[in-house]
């Protein structure tokens, strides 16, 4: 009976929740529109399809025939993908139009009548891609929505999305759904007409500050008057201006001038300006700036570029805080109650025509979040698709009639009760992002590295992507993928194109939600250090301080010196993240990590204007459980100087890092130093001038992935003879010209990507002994117009992705089906 309870309740929600996003589907999107949604669902069951296939005892076995019905129908799902993708050149597509479209329909009946119940969150998050708009942004002077997107878009008022992202300082698209626009026509009038240089928005955190003037850079006559010259940088609590002055430069292909110092920064920043200004108007976005006249943080110095007065340039700033004697200021209302209602059901993903919707809980809910925007947008994605009994349960949980607009603090009170239903495994992954700055990037290769020793989730990060997602449908996170292949979603994580970006209130709730015992016996511990400044437990211990935490992140300031770390005892940790700045040439390794026995995954990240060399390095060497490091920004010292054997390091990651040195001026043997290395990344490390010889003699390397590294010409010849390589990624590697006649031994290689690879003229014949080859990436490889005969009868199931444009080479030979995002080869 409670198993037929369960599962009428949840065909109950997700019908409904289902209702009004498939009719308004019918109404808005076109085929085209339906088959990328169809394709995104298909590869959101994949994972789960996958996992149901392994299983051989348990509860999936239990629910053998939902199971069966499940895999039925992602199978038949990726039959009409692939007979539609064949018949692209050969029959009318309208054909299998229509036979798709009907798949499309189906899928509400399906997820209403034979999803376990165990699984509603699975149908959430492919309800969530039912959704006419993909939902890369949300909030507005109040807007909401939530999911994995293409880089651009952002969740407006949670006020991270967007920030830090790669693509110069372009302003990042505003949400796709906002309410409360009428509250940007006088801001417009401000920027657009008004005399003054500095124009400060300011409301308190999560108000949506930055979503409305996004949507302003947006605008068409703001558009019109500024034309290529808006302009967007990030400040943020730490701000580092010389930093962003080089950003600006960069992105308008100035060349970059020498900073010593901020005051340097601002003034080459204003003739850069000043250059601008005289082609055509400039508007200067600063995003995020803190310290106000009654701040105690840190201020930005925001009159200096009030001082400008430079004609026709508009500074445009979001604030917390009020600067009552710089330029003009726009506050922002709060919403009324009719836009806090749309925003709350929006991102509920539900209607006021819902049947079920009882409007007075709505409207005490409403009223509970003082329709402050950021409280609406948490709160409506945590009630997403649960039945009204929850809603009303969850609404008498919290204090009645109390307001959260009196501090901030109220505000994370709200918040934080928001997450009192959290599964145990999600909530310790929702704090543990509070182990990463404000404002910046998390990628996602290093939370997959956590959380695979944390959590025991696969090392592959199909757990570790289902919980972002989940996350992301919450409205907790924003999960940024800017380079995407539909053939290759696994792989797509791997780079830095994949992470999270978290709104800085969101980042103080994880924080305080892991603050609740004492800092002795806290499971994770965040220490945010300002120069010198240790906290009192640190640094007036006689002896050292000894913690519980299995994580530990630190983050210091270009102030603090690196040389003279206070001792910490930390015997648990298996987690350690250093985020630092630093002006020096070097940047020390803590001595107390030689303590740390237990310690597993070690992330290193730069976020300063230089890149510093790593001293202390050998302390690596006492770490007897290391098995992941994560280095990004740094330069790595000569290991003939540091001998450090890590004898269980599995996963070595190293991004925008100086490495050639250490490579290539070793007299050791390396491969005695890392005997059970299986995984290497390398990502944009400039210097590298190619592969050592020593590297092919890593007999466990399963994968080898470089990116975006523009140097190398050729790989070694003895690469041969990495006889258990699975995965080999050349991506962008734009100086490479071929692939050695030896990669024909790598046998059990099954992916092998060298799109972007723009001088590769040809493939090597041997590729024909590649018998597990089952994916080979050739993307913008504009040279390539050749592939080796040798491989045609040898390998009937090799897929081969690449340009439409580059498919014509192929077609009279090849099976050529391919669409707008992908061309896929079935060689026959």
């Amino acid at each position: 009976m409670e198993e037929i309870l369960g599962k009428v309740l949840v065909g109950k929600a997700v019908e409904e929740s289902t209702k009004p996003v498939v009719d308004e589907v019918k109404k808005a999107l076109g085929f085209g529109e339906i088959l990328k949604r169809v394709k995104s669902i298909l590869e959101l069951m994949r994972p789960i399809v996958d996992s149901i296939k392994q299983s051989s005892s348990g509860e999936l076995d239990r629910q053998k025939e939902e199971n069966e019905k499940l895999i039925q129908r992602f199978e038949e799902g990726e039959t009409l993908i692939r007979k539609h993708s064949r018949a692209h050149y050969l029959v009318n597509n309208w054909i299998y139009a229509g036979k798709i479209t009907a798949f499309y329909d189906s899928l509400r009946l399906f997820y209403k009548y034979h999803i376990p119940l165990k699984q509603s969150k699975n149908i959430m998050e492919i309800l969530a891609l039912l959704e006419p708009q993909s939902k890369s942004g949300n909030g507005g002077a109040s807007g909401s929505g939530s999911g994995s997107g293409s880089g651009s878009g952002r969740i407006g008022f949670l006020g991270s999305e967007g920030k830090g992202q790669s693509g110069g300082c372009s302003a990042p698209d505003p949400p796709k759904f906002m309410v409360g626009l009428d509250m940007m026509r006088k801001l417009k009038k401000l920027v657009v007409e008004g005399d003054a240089t500095v124009v400060v928005v300011t409301a308190p955190g999560g108000c949506g500050k930055t979503a409305i003037v996004l949507k302003l850079c947006q605008d068409p006559d703001v558009k019109g008057k500024f034309k290529d010259n808006i302009l967007y940088i990030t400040v943020s609590k730490v701000p580092n201006i010389k930093l962003m002055a080089r950003k600006l430069f960069e992105h308008k292909n100035w060349s970059v001038p020498e900073f010593e110092t901020d005051e340097d920064a601002i003034n080459e920043l204003k003739q850069l300006l000043e250059n601008l200004a005289q082609k055509a108007p400039v508007l200067l976005v600063l995003d995020d700036v803190w310290g106000g006249l009654d701040s105690v943080e840190s201020t930005f110095p925001l009159h200096k570029f009030a001082e400008f007065k430079i004609p026709n340039c508009r500074i445009l700033v979001t604030s917390r805080y009020g600067f009552p004697k710089i330029g003009s200021t726009y506050k922002l209302d709060l919403l009324d109650a009719k836009q806090a209602k749309e925003l709350l059901l929006h991102s509920a993903l539900l209607t006021d025509e819902d049947k079920d919707l009882d409007d007075d809980v709505v409207d005490k809910i409403v009223k509970r979040c003082s329709r402050f925007p950021l409280a609406l947008k948490v709160v409506g994605g945590l009630l997403r698709g649960l039945p009204v009994d929850i809603w009303k349960s969850q609404l008498l949980e919290w204090s009645e009639g109390h307001s959260i607009l009196d501090s901030e603090e109220d505000l994370l009170d709200c918040l934080q009760s928001s997450l009192a239903s959290m599964k145990a495994k999600l909530k310790d992954c929702f704090m543990d992002l509070g182990s990463f700055p404000d404002d910046k990037k998390i990628p996602i290769i290093a939370l997959i590295d956590m959380w695979a020793e944390l959590y025991k989730l696969d090392d592959n990060g199909v757990h570790a992507i289902s919980n972002l997602h989940k996350l992301s449908l919450q409205n907790l996170l924003h999960l940024v993928v800017t380079r995407r292949d539909p053939m290759d979603q696994d792989e797509s994580y791997y780079d830095d194109n994949a992470f999270v970006l978290q709104h800085d209130i969101l980042r103080d709730l994880a924080i305080r939600q892991s603050s609740q015992e004492p800092m002795e016996e806290r499971k994770r511990l965040f220490l945010d250090l300002t120069g010198n400044k240790l906290p009192d437990w640190w640094s007036q211990q006689n002896q050292p301080f000894i913690i519980k935490a299995r994580l530990l992140s630190i983050s210091t300031d270009e102030m603090f010196c690196s040389s003279s770390w206070c001792n910490i005892e930390a015997p648990e940790v298996e987690v350690l993240i250093i985020n630092f700045q630093t002006k020096e040439k070097h940047y020390t390794l803590p001595e107390f990590m030689k303590q740390m026995v237990k310690l597993k995954v070690l992330v290193v990240t730069n976020y300063g204007f230089s890149i510093p060399e790593l001293a202390n390095f050998s302390v690596l060497g006492s770490l007897p459980s290391l098995k992941r490091i994560m280095l990004e920004r740094v330069s790595i010292p000569t290991i003939c100087n540091t001998i450090v054997v890590l004898k269980n390091l599995e996963k070595m990651t190293l991004v925008m890092c100086k490495i050639n040195k250490a490579f290539f001026d070793s007299a050791i043997k390396i491969p005695e130093m890392l005997p059970n290395l299986r995984e290497i990344n390398l990502d944009s490390c400039n210097d590298l001038v190619g592969l050592p010889e020593w590297l092919c003699d890593l007999g466990q390397l399963r994968k080898l992935s470089i990116s975006n590294c523009h140097k190398p010409s050729e790989l070694p010849e003895g690469i041969g003879k990495l006889e258990n390589l699975q995965l080999l990624r050349l991506h962008a590697c734009t100086k490479l010209l071929e692939l050695p006649e030896t990669i024909g031994s790598l046998q059990k290689l099954s992916f092998l990507d060298v799109s972007g690879c723009s001088r590769l003229k040809k493939l090597p014949e041997q590729m024909g002994n590649l018998c597990n080859l089952r994916k080979l990436y050739i993307r913008r490889c504009l040279r390539l117009t050749e592939l080796p005969t040798s491989s045609m009868d040898r390998n009937k199931q090799l897929k081969i992705i690449c340009d439409p444009e580059m498919a014509r080479h192929w077609e009279d030979h090849y099976d050529v089906t391919h669409s707008r995002n992908e061309t896929t080869l079935t060689w026959l």
